[in-house]
């Protein structure tokens, strides 16, 4: 449990040095959707009925940003093979990956998404239900991202391979993420499609554990 909780600190602080951390994907985030409603003219009356989509597009595409980063560096020094020969499990390993990226990245995502989902024509009321989709949203795309990550691992170019791994695992959340934002918007119980995010995200912590364990494993070998 020691080296667990020594492996999740050391993780987080990675994740917030080096300017990949949450400026960037912020920054990211709010860039796409002010450039939105520029490009779209600027009516907030034609953006509204699309407005949760876009927000949640632009998280999506926000939290890729440093995926690059979880496993690839520790991979090039080689302190991933010291990890995998440590006493922490590598399904534990990718797990406080997983989380030390959504703690450093996906709740400063959350904590934004409010103010571009606003910005993009939502209502001010719907701001509780953008921030807490958001927060069960990210943790998904934490999850599955680490295991595109972990698959891309050693790969030429891997930030584009975990683009084209992650972007179709990411589509689930943001459907259910935008049809949260869309009932709620006609007036309708947001509940079913948020409970489907939490499914999705039950799922995904399941399997990336396992799944990434397995990729690391191959790459090393």
């Amino acid at each position: 449990m020691k080296g667990l909780v020594i492996l999740f600190r050391r993780e987080l602080a990675l994740a917030w040095a080096g300017g990949g951390g949450p400026l960037l994907a912020c920054g990211f985030f709010l860039c796409l959707t002010v450039l939105v409603p520029l490009a779209a003219g600027g009516d907030p009356a034609g953006l509204r009925p699309v407005a949760g989509g876009i927000a949640w597009l632009a998280l999506a595409l926000s939290s890729i940003l440093s995926l690059e980063r979880v496993f690839e560096r520790d991979h090039e020094d080689g302190a991933l093979d010291l990890i995998s020969l440590g006493p922490v499990p590598l399904e534990l390993v990718v797990i406080a990956k997983a989380k030390a990226q959504w703690l450093a990245v996906g709740v400063p995502l959350a904590i934004t998404a409010p103010l571009a989902a606003i910005t993009l024509g939502l209502p001010p009321t719907l701001a509780p239900l953008v921030c807490l989709s958001a927060l069960i949203g990210s943790l998904g795309f934490a999850l599955t991202g680490a295991l595109g990550a972990a698959l891309a691992l050693g790969a030429k170019r891997g930030g584009l391979l975990i683009a084209v791994i992650v972007l179709p695992l990411f589509i689930p959340p943001v459907v259910f993420g935008a049809g949260a934002l869309e009932r709620a918007t006609n007036e309708l119980s947001p509940v079913p499609a948020l409970a489907f995010l939490v499914a999705y995200v039950l799922f995904a912590a399941v399997i990336t554990p396992f799944a990434g364990a397995a990729a690391i494993r191959n790459a090393q070998g």
